[in-house]
């Protein structure tokens, strides 16, 4: 009667394994909407439409009206940052160009860092301009540096938001002047391209970390100094802050995405529509704080050498194999990360030729028999497929050497 015994204990632990993570889903589910931290003291938000998530994983930790079709302001220049960014990673700009100012870049209105036309500032010089003053010169001049004009850097704008789903976003200018209501996205997509940024360019970080910094005006009337203020008040207010853009305007009220990094986590709180700028920062540091009372992330790097594999009917036996990439689990309940197991499973049969970077199995990660998720392992070298000579090579070398 033993087996009945360990049966009957299987099924018991696996029905208390299904309450504990439906309560620790619960919990979850209730801190969305009611906004609840783990210690029970409630987040009440005023403003209409938030989010929080966590940027390695894309985990969504709170929501309030997320997908409310909002107009952005200034917030827009994340977008306008990734490609800038994106120019800069390809290549097509450099952090030491020079940029010419035009007439259409200094008419901007709103906040600005008063580019006088013909004036020349580096691509670095812009990007501080726009992430820690908000310049809509800074950014306009960028855009036509980038694209030829702001009508094809939007067009590029688009183009970006489309390819990573943020499908209720569409804008009409790079800076977030617009009061059009077609100039619109929500705190979701916001996240969406947040994320984006500081997770594929952390180096934006060198740029949203800076409160002050000097930059100077070279125009035909001489040179002065400009000083530039971060628009970011959370900067001083919350030691964890690491950026990232505010705006506001008449028709969007006030908007934050920020960002913030503790104990290896980095979350993004993005706040739309918020009364005044002091709501926006105190609402997004309780939520950033929600955040890193709420998880926990393992990470694996798979830094560890897997050896080798057989390998059938190729010129050599033995394939090379690695892990591909970190692996990432946000836990929101407390788990025991020291109970995490890893298995190691490979295809059945791995036949030349192989290409470096073939996928030939994967490393699985469980936690109390359910799955967190897995890492593929890939060929960290090729194979060529063996012919005839290859195999008599392969006898003269066994028998006659």
């Amino acid at each position: 009667m033993k087996w009945v015994r360990k049966r009957i204990y299987r099924m018991l632990a696996a029905v208390m394994a299904v309450v504990v993570l439906a309560q620790s889903t619960a919990f979850a589910e209730e801190g969305a909407e009611q906004g609840n931290t783990v210690n029970t003291t409630a987040v009440t938000l005023v403003s209409p439409s938030a989010i929080l998530m966590e940027a390695s994983t894309g985990t969504v930790l709170f929501e309030k009206n997320p997908d409310e079709i909002r107009s952005p302001a200034s917030i827009t220049k994340i977008m306008t940052l990734l490609l800038t960014f994106e120019a800069l990673e390809k290549g097509r700009i450099k952090l030491e160009d020079e940029v010419t100012t035009s007439a259409y870049a200094k008419s901007m209105g709103g906040s600005q860092v008063f580019l006088e036309e013909g004036e020349i500032q580096t691509v670095d010089t812009l990007i501080k301009c726009i992430t820690v003053a908000s310049g809509n010169d800074a950014s306009v001049a960028m855009a036509e540096y980038v694209a030829g004009s702001e009508a094809e850097f939007v067009n590029m704008m688009n183009e970006k938001a489309a390819s990573l789903g943020m499908n209720n976003t569409h804008f009409l200018d790079c800076c977030g002047l617009s009061s059009d209501s077609a100039h619109h996205t929500t705190a979701r997509d916001v996240a969406i391209m947040s994320r984006e940024l500081i997770t594929r360019y952390p180096q934006i970080y060198n740029y949203t970390k800076i409160w002050m910094e000097d930059i100077t005006h070279v125009t035909r009337q001489g040179s002065k100094p400009f000083t530039l203020s971060s628009t970011n008040k959370l900067l001083k207010q919350y030691q964890w802050t690491t950026g990232l853009k505010t705006g506001s305007t008449n028709a969007a009220k006030y908007c934050f995405s920020a960002t913030a990094s503790k104990d290896g986590i980095d979350l993004i709180a993005v706040i739309m529509g918020a009364p005044d700028f002091k709501i926006r920062f105190s609402e997004a540091r309780s939520l950033l704080e929600y955040g890193f009372a709420l998880t926990r992330l393992y990470v694996d790097e798979n830094k560890e050498p897997l050896g080798d594999i057989l390998v059938t009917g190729g010129k050599a036996d033995q394939l090379g194999v690695e892990p591909k990439g970190i692996f990432r689990y946000l836990d929101t309940t407390g788990a025991d990360f020291s109970q995490i197991q890893k298995k190691y499973l490979y295809v059945d049969n791995v036949t030349a030729p192989v290409e470096k970077g073939t996928e030939v199995g994967y490393i699985s990660y469980s936690l109390g028999g359910t799955e967190l998720g897995r890492t593929p392992i890939v060929a960290s070298e090729a194979v060529e497929k063996a012919y005839f000579i290859d195999y008599l090579k392969k006898i003269l070398i066994k028998y006659l050497i």
